[in-house]
């Protein structure tokens, strides 16, 4: 596992790239809006264990055009974020190409970063979702809400099954 605080993940772009990259991403000075960012967080604190595959993390404030380059080398690739109208405390949805996006903005949806893959490389992109937490409240200065702690508690334990970071053989339910 490698971690990088903000900007490229730590293994971007090199022959010992991580097959699984997890984006979290959202502005940490924003309460809830700080989800995905804590959630790489938590990753990054947890120890290494048996059986565990290889991965990155990677956090920033939102996705942008040089992130595309993140996806290189990989097979799968989380993003996460926050998300105000979730009616359940997170969900995960794979990512299409987006199409008739724009570029010109410095922030983007995870899809027009699939989008940018298929125009700069031949390659077909990585498998790639998006897990979105449910977040409450986005005041400028505000900590992350009791419910939003819980729903991140959630989103966590979820990816850590999906992703096989639990080291188990076996991920088929009990």
């Amino acid at each position: 596992m490698s971690a990088s605080p903000l900007g490229a993940a730590a293994d971007c772009g090199t022959a010992n790239a991580a097959p699984l990259l997890i984006f979290g991403y959202g502005n940490p000075a924003r309460g809830d809006d700080a989800l995905g960012s804590a959630l790489i967080a938590r990753l990054a604190k947890r120890p290494a264990g048996p059986g565990m595959p290889p991965f990155a993390l990677l956090t920033d404030f939102q996705p942008q055009v040089e992130h595309t380059l993140d996806l290189q080398d990989r097979r799968q690739v989380v993003f996460v974020d926050a998300d105000a109208t979730l009616e359940v405390p997170f969900r995960f949805t794979p990512l299409r190409p987006e199409p008739g996006f724009g570029y010109t903005t410095h922030a983007l949806h995870p899809g027009a970063l699939l989008t940018l893959w298929k125009h700069i490389s031949p390659l077909p992109p990585p498998s790639c979702f998006l897990l979105a937490i449910r977040g409450y409240g986005f005041a400028l200065g505000a900590p992350l809400s009791r419910r939003a702690r819980a729903n991140l508690e959630q989103a966590e334990a979820f990816l850590w099954e999906h992703c096989g970071l639990s080291g188990r053989e076996d991920r088929s339910p009990a």
